[in-house]
């Protein structure tokens, strides 16, 4: 059984794939070509912004939106503890100090009753995760930042495609991110990510920083990157695109129906009011996590750990001064996740097959 089932999809949508693929063979603009251009206004368009920009990943979605606002040395950020590195790692690449806040104990996401209280006259900006496949409640977390003059970054890069109130994620702060690496919601076949804003001084100055810093050719008016996403992985995501709303309500389906199955035998995804959620994983909590993953796995069922230790506890972060204890509703869920397979083309008969397998590795036989 597969975590994440990329071939099947790949069969599914071989003949599209393979004329997508096939016709920038055909044309050789590897980089920026045409298809770029194309999945930006179809991405744009999809989540509801003016601008989008395609870039190589979805971290240097994150650092060139920091980058773009300015945002450096002296700087705080305010982010989650429990996410992937990227989160936080660019706002040390840019020269900025992240600011951890809590999480919430039922949605995974930033605890917006604990926001303001970190901000200071250093904050620039405030970065939730949307994760595992949903978001944070972005009505009260840009209240909180237009008060205090503080950009919003969405980090969407799991929760692509997924609603608040109506609205798509990555459609509802200045500036949002996304990733397409092959394992999230709407994946590539490489490393890819995207950056969305409806504010087009921000957009053209993201567009410049993403190719070395300019985008008149040999003229550089800032410091840039090498931020550039490619031709032919464009092409593989336009050949998804038409697939992704079937895809989205089949996740939403069988979300649906692993929480009937495991409500009772253990702790299951919450959705907030106003929310859809996407299932990038479908994550449960398990107060004997590891025991229960290595018998799933006995029994020949994948399982992962997001996240096993949460990002206060690196080395790399460790300058920042905090200490165990510092973000316990984080710190405990890093110790009870467990995410179990979840894709488009799970099927009903392989979900009974691992709701079966839990059971008996919980010890109930029926």
């Amino acid at each position: 059984m597969d975590f994440i089932d990329l071939k099947t999809q790949y069969q599914r949508y071989k003949p599209d794939i393979d004329r997508r693929i096939q016709a920038v063979l055909d044309h050789g603009q590897y980089i920026l070509g045409p298809e770029m251009v194309e999945l930006e206004i179809a991405l744009a368009r999809y989540v509801g912004v003016k601008r989008c920009l395609t870039v190589a990943s979805g971290t240097d979605s994150l650092e060139i939106a920091l980058r773009a606002l300015g945002i450096g040395p002296g700087d705080e950020v305010i982010t989650v503890p429990f996410t992937w590195i990227s989160s936080a790692e660019v706002i040390l690449l840019v020269g900025a100090r992240p600011v951890f806040v809590d999480i919430e104990p039922a949605t995974y996401n930033l605890d917006v009753a604990a926001l303001e209280a970190a901000i200071t006259p250093r904050t620039k900006a405030i970065l939730p995760v949307s994760l595992f496949g949903q978001m944070p409640d972005y009505n009260r977390i840009n209240a909180i930042a237009a008060r205090h003059g503080v950009t919003v970054i969405e980090d969407g890069a799991q929760s692509f495609g997924a609603t608040q109130n109506g609205r798509k994620s990555c459609g509802v702060t200045t500036v949002s991110s996304t990733s397409f690496y092959p394992a999230k919601p709407l994946g590539c076949y490489g490393d890819g990510g995207a950056i969305f804003t409806s504010d087009d001084t921000l957009a053209d100055k993201m567009r410049a920083i993403r190719t070395h810093g300019g985008i008149v050719r040999h003229e550089h008016t800032l410091v840039g990157m090498n931020g550039r996403f490619d031709t032919l992985q464009a092409a593989v995501l336009l050949a998804k695109l038409p697939h992704f709303e079937w895809e989205i309500a089949e996740r939403q389906r069988l979300g649906d129906r692993y929480s009937e199955m495991l409500r009772w035998l253990c702790v299951t995804p919450a959705v907030a009011p106003g929310n859809t959620h996407v299932y990038a994983q479908y994550t449960v909590r398990l107060t004997e996590r590891d025991v229960m993953a290595a018998k799933l796995k006995a029994a020949g069922i994948p399982t992962a750990v997001f996240y096993p230790k949460c990002l206060h506890e690196q080395p790399v972060f460790a300058t920042l001064g905090y200490g165990w204890g510092a973000f316990p509703v984080a710190e405990k869920a890093s110790r009870e996740v467990l995410s179990l397979p979840m894709h488009p083309f799970l099927g009903d008969a392989a979900q009974d097959q691992i709701v079966q397998a839990l059971k008996v590795a919980m010890g109930h036989n029926s």
